[in-house]
């Protein structure tokens, strides 16, 4: 709360002027109010029924102070007598935040009633016999006032947004971290429901570096969820973060990609909102196995072979050992030529002048080495089992 106004100098009125401008207070209060209703939108409905009253007695009660403080003695100190309005300027600044007000409505009402006040309190002073220099007096009081008013306010409704946002962000956080431990579905919706959260129908993950993170969230709706440290499954010593991006799923995946472009990021598949720890896995899963790879923007649903024989990477050098043994004893350059042709002709189903296109060679160069082939691995390579073994081992390499 910021300290009081500086001094005012006192307003040398009449006992009769200031009995005046205090009888026209519930008048001028009431007015103020009925103009804010209907020149600033944000309050047409807020001052309907019982609050509008409590809004005039508010101002009344303000414009009171302000009288009392206009015309204090010269030596009385301003700021004891400022406060109370300070004070109750700032505590609405807050209010206004929670309600959702914009400063800007606020203020807008601030300039409202400004005039309204004056011209009431001015037309009462005239009538009053007020001099001009004394008007002119009076009305710098009145502006100055209204000026601390709601410089008060904005800093109230600052305070407010700063307070509630940081709750809020540490919720959205807690939440976050708890989506991607896969907590119960009963613990995420109680923390969706602390983070003012409402669940989308599905999540993406994606991972990358803390560096690249900064505004991408903003692209996506506010039910993004950002997450830059303590990710599960990542050494705390590499600057990685995490988005958890709503319904990216189907046609809209390429507009995430699209966002991504220009980043290193790994994507993980759309699920649903309560399962986006496995969203989250399968990115982390694909940048430890393709961790080399020349793409920046890995959209793991293009790559799912590879994610596939990657989990288990002995086990996949195991089967491709076994599967190529037949070959073990040729020239090294022989049973390169021998295991490239094989591939081919297992992803081009037989083919002969498809493979002889894919390798660039002659379809007759095709045909011998499959010959070749025959004799090595004999009535295995019509055996559905053998044909899945050396189409898993081989067609990584496509």
């Amino acid at each position: 709360m910021p300290d009081p106004a500086p001094r005012y100098t006192g307003l040398e009125l009449g006992e009769d002027v200031t009995s005046a401008l205090h009888s026209v207070l519930p008048r001028t209060a009431e007015r103020t109010v009925a103009a804010v209703t209907v020149e600033v939108p944000s309050y047409t409905d807020a001052f309907s029924g019982p609050m509008g009253q409590n809004i005039e007695t508010a101002v009344q009660m303000a414009l009171g102070g302000f009288l009392r403080l206009a015309t204090r003695a010269e030596d009385a100190d301003a700021g004891t007598q400022l406060a109370p309005a300070l004070d109750g300027a700032y505590e609405l600044g807050r209010g206004e935040a929670r309600s959702g007000r914009t400063i800007d409505a606020l203020l807008a009402a601030y300039r409202v009633g400004a005039r309204v006040a004056w011209r009431e309190l001015a037309s009462t002073a005239v009538n009053a016999g007020l001099t001009a220099e004394t008007m002119a007096r009076f009305a710098e009081l009145v502006f100055a006032f209204i000026d601390e008013l709601s410089a008060s306010s904005v800093t109230g409704h600052a305070d407010e947004l700063a307070t509630t946002g940081r709750v809020r962000e540490r919720y959205l956080e807690r939440l976050g971290h708890s989506l991607l431990a896969g907590e119960a579905t009963e613990i995420l919706e109680a923390g969706a429901e602390h983070a003012d959260w409402t669940p989308p129908t599905s999540l993406t993950a994606v991972l990358l570096p803390a560096s690249q993170i900064h505004g991408l969230a903003v692209n996506f709706g506010p039910s993004t969820l950002q997450l830059n440290q303590d990710l599960p499954g990542v050494d705390p010593t590499e600057a990685l973060a995490a988005l958890l991006v709503p319904d990216m799923d189907g046609p809209h995946r390429r507009r995430l990609l699209r966002a991504l472009a220009g980043r290193r990021a790994w994507v993980g598949p759309a699920r649903p909102w309560a399962q986006v720890r496995s969203s989250y896995r399968r990115a982390l899963q694909a940048r430890d196995i393709l961790l080399g790879s020349d793409v920046d923007v890995l959209d793991t649903d293009e790559h799912l072979v590879e994610l596939v024989i990657g989990a288990d990477r002995e086990a996949a050098d195991d089967l491709r050992r076994r599967v190529l043994a037949p070959l073990a004893d040729l020239r090294p350059n022989t049973a390169a030529a021998l295991t490239e042709t094989l591939r081919s002709w297992l992803l081009h189903q037989g083919r002969r002048d498809a493979v002889a296109a894919d390798l660039v060679v002659h379809a007759q160069t095709v045909r011998y080495r499959m010959t070749q082939l025959r004799e090595l691995y004999g009535e295995r390579l019509t055996d559905p089992r053998t044909i899945l073994e050396l189409t898993v081992a081989l067609g990584i390499e496509s």
